[in-house]
């Protein structure tokens, strides 16, 4: 595994600090409490920061999603960004850069269109949301920060996210493709976002939207059927969309979206890629 860049003295904003300092044991940090959705952070949080990494945000996956749900995902974003850049505009010292999340959801559903940084967004609600994040992040470039809006793919890594949910099926021998297959899945290693976050962060060249993806995605068939050889177990039982939409509601339909990302802003800038292609990444994870 690659060693990755660190940060030096970082400083974590969350709405439970005593549970951040925790899960960063053993290495002390600084931790703030902060609730994104209801102001501005503490000022004395950003003390000597350089570079601020945003990735706050309501969880798109947990939950059945109903009008209060959506609201929770656009605030905690939208909302939620736009107090953060309040925050940094009363600073006597602003950091250098602003590194925030975004997500390839900015796109909508394209098809087998490949997308770099430079396409369109999409008109769903997803792609809405990316919208406002990404503009609420943007106007912290006129306080003169360097701003980057990575737009995060599906995160696999051990210990959660979306590949702990697909784990037990699969490992049951009953995994499938999702719908037809045929829709692309934007991957990638968490290892690789992690390096690009810190790439970003470091990089003065790197400015705008970058594409958190694995410069290899693959359709929703081809994942399966990897994921299946790896775990060594059939891939036997599809899920109609029908079906999907039945169990978890207006969610579904995101599972089904076919989105071709590929870093080209990463690569450009010079990032080299751990993980670039599923099955060495599938089996990194698995391994641990």
């Amino acid at each position: 595994m690659r060693l990755l860049p660190r940060l030096d003295d970082p400083v974590v904003l969350s709405r439970d600090a005593v549970r951040a300092r925790e899960e960063v044991a053993p290495r002390k940090v600084a931790a703030f409490e902060w609730h994104a959705a209801d102001g501005p952070p503490p000022p004395e949080a950003f003390d000597g920061v350089d570079c601020v990494i945003h990735l706050a945000g309501e969880s798109v996956a947990d939950g059945r999603w109903n009008d209060a749900k959506k609201k929770r995902i656009r605030e905690s974003r939208i909302a939620g960004t736009r107090h953060l850049v309040e925050g940094i505009a009363r600073l006597q010292k602003k950091p250098r850069a602003l590194v925030s999340a975004s997500a390839v959801g900015y796109y909508g559903s394209r098809g087998d269109q490949v997308l770099t940084e430079s396409a369109s967004p999409g008109d769903d609600f997803l792609a809405d949301v990316c919208i406002g994040w990404e503009e609420e992040a943007a106007k912290a470039r006129d306080l003169g920060v360097r701003v980057v809006s990575v737009r995060v793919g599906i995160v696999l890594g051990s210990g959660g996210g979306a590949l702990a949910k697909m784990l037990t099926p699969f490992r049951l021998g009953l995994g499938g493709r999702l719908g037809s297959g045929h829709q692309w899945m934007p991957w990638i290693h968490i290892d690789d976002l992690v390096g690009i976050i810190l790439h970003s962060c470091q990089n003065e060249s790197v400015s705008g939207p970058v594409n958190g993806t694995a410069p290899n995605p693959v359709t929703n068939r081809e994942f399966t059927k990897t994921l299946g050889c790896v775990l060594k177990r059939p891939t036997i039982f599809p899920m109609p969309g029908f079906m999907l939409r039945l169990a978890i509601g207006e969610f579904g339909d995101v599972l089904l979206t076919s989105q071709r990302a590929i870093p080209e802003a990463a690569q450009k800038s010079g990032y080299q890629f751990e993980y670039p292609d599923l099955e060495g990444a599938l089996r990194e994870i698995l391994k641990r």
